[in-house]
C-alpha cells in the first residue's frame, strides 16, 4: 500500500530586491511549508563551529566583538575572491540542505506544496529538486529601491551583489512560470494563488 502523495515542490527565483520573500509568504498562508534559505544559511553562518572555521580561514577579523559574525567582512571575502565564496558555500550549504530536509520531512498532511526561497536555486543544483521553478518579474528601478530601502544598498553595492549571480534573462529563460510582482499586494496575492493552483490543484 502506497502512503500519501508527496506535495510538489516550487522554487523561487528573481533578481535581488524581486520580492520572493513577499511570495514565499503568500504562499505559506495559502498552505505551503517555505524553505527560507537566506534565514537558514544565517543560522548555519551563526553556529561556533562555523563561526570557528572562517576565523580560522580568514583571521579574527570576520568575528564582531559580540561574537557573532561580522557580515560585512565576510562580504568583502567571497565578494574579492571566488575561490573564498566557494570554499563558503561549501561549508554552509549542507547545511542549509538540512534544515530543508527538516523542514519538509515535517510538513503537516495537507501540506499544498513546498516552497525553496533560494538566491542561488540554479548556480547550487536545486532547481533539480523542484518540480515547476517560478520567477518572480520585477522592474530593476522597483527592485534597487526596495534593497535602498529595506537594507541600506546603494546602486554600486546592488549592481555587485547581483554580478555574483546567474545573469535574470537566463534564472527566466530556464524557469517553468513567472509572476508578475510590479502590483500592489492585493493584486500579487491572486496571481500567486493562480500559479498555486496550476502547481498543486485543490
Amino acid at each position: 500500500m502506497t502512503g500519501p502523495r508527496r506535495p510538489p515542490v516550487i522554487g523561487l527565483v528573481g533578481g535581488i530586491g524581486s520580492g520572493k520573500s513577499a511570495v514565499a509568504a503568500i504562499l505559506r498562508d495559502l498552505g505551503c511549508v517555505v524553505s527560507d534559505s537566506d534565514r537558514d544559511s544565517r543560522v548555519a553562518l551563526e553556529s561556533p563551529e562555523v563561526l570557528e572555521t572562517i576565523r580560522q580561514w580568514w583571521g579574527p577579523g570576520v568575528v564582531a566583538e559580540d561574537g557573532t559574525p561580522d557580515r560585512s567582512a565576510i562580504a568583502e571575502h567571497i565578494f574579492q575572491n571566488p575561490d573564498d565564496r566557494a570554499r563558503l558555500e561549501a561549508l554552509i550549504h549542507p547545511k542549509v540542505h538540512a534544515a530543508r530536509e527538516h523542514a519538509f520531512s515535517d510538513a503537516p498532511m495537507g501540506t499544498r506544496a513546498l516552497v525553496i526561497d533560494a538566491p542561488l536555486l540554479f548556480e547550487a543544483g536545486i532547481d533539480g529538486l523542484c518540480d515547476a521553478v517560478v520567477f518572480i518579474d520585477t522592474p530593476e528601478e522597483a527592485r534597487l529601491e526596495r534593497v535602498r530601502s529595506n537594507r541600506g544598498w546603494n546602486e554600486s553595492e546592488w549592481s555587485r551583489r547581483e554580478s555574483a549571480q546567474m545573469p535574470i534573462e537566463e534564472k527566466r529563460s530556464r524557469s517553468t512560470m513567472a509572476i508578475d510582482n510590479s502590483v500592489e499586494i492585493t493584486v500579487l496575492r491572486s496571481r500567486v494563488e493562480a500559479v498555486l493552483n496550476a502547481i498543486a490543484p485543490r
